[in-house]
């Protein structure tokens, strides 16, 4: 049996877990078996590269990471990684800043990965890459002489041409993306931005299927949602409901006052000023719901060395200020706002409690939130999950409230709906919300991407497809 190597930009190590554990970490568990091996930067600084990765092992899964040198940390993971690649997959051209240098420093790092990763390997793994840090980590493993099936899976939205044409360099990366055996996303959306911009920029037509071959290498463009383990996350979330934390939140919220939860990185992506700003709607259009609501914003704080995110923290505080000032009463405000990391075990309970979950991002790959709320519920009473157009879990979860995330008084109208639903109309959304969240789980997601990676596919090149020379 092949063993499975997982490669990421950060490596969640056993004794680093805690409250902000989940995402990958979580989405994986099924796939990482006793005998797999983790490598990925090890989330330090060190003064100059070293020429080998640290190891460690934890329930025999192997961990290796190497450290990053401070410019290195700079160049390809503020600048370039997160200051052009992140605001460019979500649409934010404005928030785009490009530099030469930052673009060779990430080019370098995922070569310092492709060395340090390469005396590791064995000549059956399945490598399987995450996420934009890493788009030319195929190309440098290919360069290095690696012939292995290599896999990688985009976590963020792809844009179309008209976008990808606006970074610097992006044909390079494009390119470098079809070193890889299978590419993935989250929706056929994203496949398709990716397809046409093969199509467009690198002039390589590809099947119904997704497959195209470039410089004779097939390459397999596949739809893959991940999930959560539904089951799990509901009796946590079940159980959690009991804990002391959520009976001190319910106490807090008095006189059965409805409670909206949001649950995020603070992040520019994530439209929380809209979402605070419905809350102001809601209570101005709808002043039935004064003293009734609160929404509770856990946005734990993240890339606080990078300048817009710094911005973005001063205008939340500012405008959290203002709503609480202009609608709070001596025993209510309508907003609660935290910007620490809250244990994922809590937030379930108290998404449990939550009769509303605003999950509005202005573009996401998929969000998860979205179907732990779901997931969470009390089937004999669930909440309502208010949900963006934009997030990637809106093709799965078409039976919630779904609404244009630039537009608060479009999510302040939903917000009512959601209280005013009746009893029978939200058992009715649940039940069809729940079957997408139950089917298609984090161990579907990775049993799904795995079988397209394990199995090569021994087509011709189809008359249809034209390589590129």
């Amino acid at each position: 049996m092949s063993r499975l190597v997982v490669v990421s930009n950060r490596v969640p190590l056993p004794s680093e877990r805690g409250p902000r554990a989940g995402g990958l970490a979580v989405a994986l568990a099924d796939a990482l078996h006793s005998g797999s091996l983790w490598f990925g930067w090890s989330g330090r600084r060190s003064a100059g590269p070293a020429a080998e990765a640290h190891l460690q092992q934890a329930e025999g899964i192997s961990y290796a990471t190497i450290d990053l040198t401070e410019h290195e940390y700079r160049a390809f993971y503020l600048n370039f990684a997160n200051g052009a690649l992140w605001p460019l997959l979500h649409f934010r051209l404005g928030l785009l800043t490009f530099h030469r240098e930052d673009y060779d420093g990430y080019v370098a790092v995922n070569r310092r990965f492709a060395e340090a990763l390469k005396p590791l390997l064995r000549p059956d793994d399945l490598i399987w890459v995450h996420d934009y840090h890493l788009f030319p980590l195929g190309d440098a493993l290919r360069a290095l002489g690696v012939g292995n099936r290599i896999g990688f899976f985009l976590h963020t939205p792809f844009v179309p041409p008209a976008l990808l044409h606006a970074l610097p360099r992006a044909d390079e990366l494009l390119r470098a993306m079809c070193a890889y055996d299978v590419v993935g996303f989250h929706t056929r959306t994203y496949r398709q931005a990716f397809l046409d911009c093969v199509g467009e920029i690198l002039d390589v037509r590809s099947d119904n299927d997704g497959r195209f071959v470039y410089r004779g290498r097939p390459v397999h463009a596949v739809v893959d949602p991940i999930g959560i383990d539904a089951e799990g996350f509901a009796n946590g979330a079940a159980r959690a409901a009991l804990s002391i934390e959520a009976r001190q939140l319910r106490e807090s919220l008095a006189d059965g006052r409805a409670l909206a939860i949001g649950a995020d990185r603070l992040d520019y992506s994530k439209g929380l000023p809209n979402r605070f700003e419905a809350v102001a709607r809601l209570l101005t259009r709808y002043p039935e719901h004064r003293r009734q609501v609160c929404l509770l914003q856990v946005a734990a704080r993240s890339r606080e060395d990078v300048g817009d995110y710094q911005r973005l923290r001063r205008d939340l505080d500012r405008i959290v200020g203002d709503i609480n000032g202009r609608f709070s009463e001596f025993d209510w405000v309508p907003l609660r706002y935290m910007t620490r990391a809250v244990k994922r075990s809590s937030l379930a309970g108290f998404f449990r409690i939550a009769r509303l979950g605003m999950v509005t991002p202005l573009r996401d790959g998929m969000n998860l939130v979205a179907k732990e709320y779901v997931a969470a519920q009390d089937p004999d009473d669930p909440g309502v999950l208010i949900l963006s157009r934009f997030a990637g879990a809106v093709d799965e979860l078409g039976d919630a409230l779904v609404v244009n995330p630039f537009d608060p008084d479009e999510i302040a109208e939903a917000m009512h709906a959601g209280l005013v639903m009746p009893l029978g109309e939200r058992q009715e959304r649940w039940r069809h919300l729940s079957e997408r969240v139950w089917h298609n789980t984090a161990a579907r997601f990775c049993t799904v991407f795995l079988a397209y990676l394990a199995q090569p596919e021994a087509w011709p090149e189809p008359r249809r497809l034209r390589a590129a020379s």
